[in-house]
């Protein structure tokens, strides 16, 4: 078996007292330091309207990241598909990979990526792209990358910079439906562990076994995602964890708002059940 890679998904946290331009800057510097230490790849989350996650342009933010590294790989982690045009998604990122050659990614989401307004408001039309929509919206994403787009409105159309690169596509997700739709396409997956913490195994395996090479990806190809903590000692990076469970509270119980400081996290007094 051959040993994991590590790579970083960054969703730009915002602590509190912090502003979203601070946690934009320590992001440049954590992709520095993980191009530095040979991390394999560099994604950006995308995020809208949330006071506690400040990354909601992730193809701006791979322009910069991938310009400010050297041999990380760089991408979005993901692109909403929903929210835009195939064609223009396709471009943005044709333009990177002619930009940055053989470094980039572009990882697809059919999670609204904010709540129900910020989503609406995201909308063009009067109606919102449904979900239902996703599988059609890839295929015609493919289409365009790939320069062959067969659709009766798409033939003939060309997605900008022409050429024989593009960047590497991945689908992410946290359910069996979207791995096997993965495995369908012949693409890879990445599994969203710190969405969904009981299925993985499941999920994988069956990506594996219903997988169907692709001209691209001629075997499996995976990732995980998971929650990390990095400290000297494991008491220290317990207690910068409490950041991240007070943060999960928060947004449950419907009060969000940036990062909380652990040490105000040990200090809260709940309710009983």
């Amino acid at each position: 078996m051959s040993k994991p890679r590590l790579s970083v998904l960054d969703q730009s946290p915002i602590r509190t007292g912090g502003s979203p331009a601070q946690a934009i800057g320590e992001m440049l510097e954590l992709a520095q330091l993980c191009d530095r230490l040979g991390y394999h790849r560099y994604w950006l989350a995308e995020h809208h309207g949330s006071p506690a996650l400040a990354g909601s342009s992730p193809e701006i933010l791979t322009a910069r990241v991938a310009g400010l590294t050297e041999r990380i790989r760089v991408g979005a982690g993901g692109v909403m598909l929903t929210h835009y045009a195939p064609l223009k998604v396709a471009e943005n990122f044709r333009m990177l990979e002619a930009l940055f050659p053989g470094r980039i990614d572009l990882a697809l989401g059919r999670a609204p990526g904010g709540d129900q307004r910020t989503n609406k408001a995201l909308t063009v039309g009067p109606v919102a792209l449904g979900i239902e929509h996703y599988s059609q919206q890839i295929q015609r994403l493919l289409e365009f990358l790939d320069q062959h787009a067969t659709g009766e409105r798409d033939r003939g159309i060309h997605a900008q910079p022409v050429g024989p690169d593009q960047p590497e596509v991945w689908l992410l997700g946290s359910s069996i439906q979207s791995a096997l739709y993965a495995a369908e396409l012949g693409l890879p997956y990445s599994f969203a562990h710190f969405i969904n913490h009981h299925d993985g195994r499941e999920i994988m395996e069956a990506y594996r076994r219903q997988y169907c090479p692709s001209e691209t990806a001629p075997r499996p190809q995976a990732s995980i995602g998971v929650f990390v903590i990095c400290a000297e000692t494991q008491g220290e990076a317990d207690f910068l964890a409490l950041s991240r469970e007070g943060l999960l509270t928060d947004q449950r119980t419907g009060f969000p708002g940036p990062v909380p400081e652990p040490a105000a996290v040990r200090d809260r007094r709940f309710t009983p059940p």
